[in-house]
């Protein structure tokens, strides 16, 4: 036992070796060098047709337009709320479902279109009111159709009556 401890106490004595300085790894052959990451590059966004502009608001009156994108003719646009003027027996009659802004296109092309809205409606102050959007989600306006889009304000939409001015956006794909 004297022995086991003796033989650990000589360990615990030694001092370890003073450090050495190692020689710099010698370089890579060019063969086997990594190069550095890259960033990964984006997507690249397929081509569309886009519109934007600004025009007067105003609150439950068809806004007439004049846009031709791409074969695609914007001819008006109205906000309101969806309200049942008739229900059965009168149950649902003036109920609300919902606050909208309504667009009506035609395609004057030749080719089927797949169009995508955005609007936001601004006060006379630039502030933000609301914003919709939509746009197919089945199928395609095909030429000579004439379509309505709803485009539906969902959680802010209480001061649209106010508005002063609005901001369409249209993304048309083939």
């Amino acid at each position: 036992m004297h022995s086991l401890l003796l033989a650990a106490t000589l360990c615990l004595a030694q001092t370890p070796p003073a450090p050495t300085t190692a020689p710099a790894p010698a370089p890579a052959p060019a063969a086997l060098m990594v190069a550095p990451p890259t960033a990964p590059q984006p997507t690249p966004i397929q081509p569309l047709t886009f519109y934007s502009e600004s025009f007067p608001y105003t609150w439950d009156h068809v806004i007439p337009l004049s846009i031709n994108l791409g074969g695609l003719k914007v001819t008006s646009i109205f906000f309101n709320k969806r309200v049942v003027e008739r229900g059965f027996f009168n149950l649902f009659k003036g109920a609300e479902f919902g606050t909208r802004a309504q667009v009506e296109v035609t395609n004057t092309g030749t080719l089927p279109k797949i169009p995508g809205f955005a609007v936001a409606v601004m006060d006379k102050d630039g502030r933000l009111l609301g914003a919709a959007s939509g746009g197919t989600k089945f199928g395609t306006v095909k030429p000579g159709e004439t379509e309505t889009f709803d485009l539906n304000f969902t959680q802010v939409k209480e001061r649209l009556g106010a508005g002063d001015k609005f901001f369409l956006a249209i993304e048309l794909r083939n």
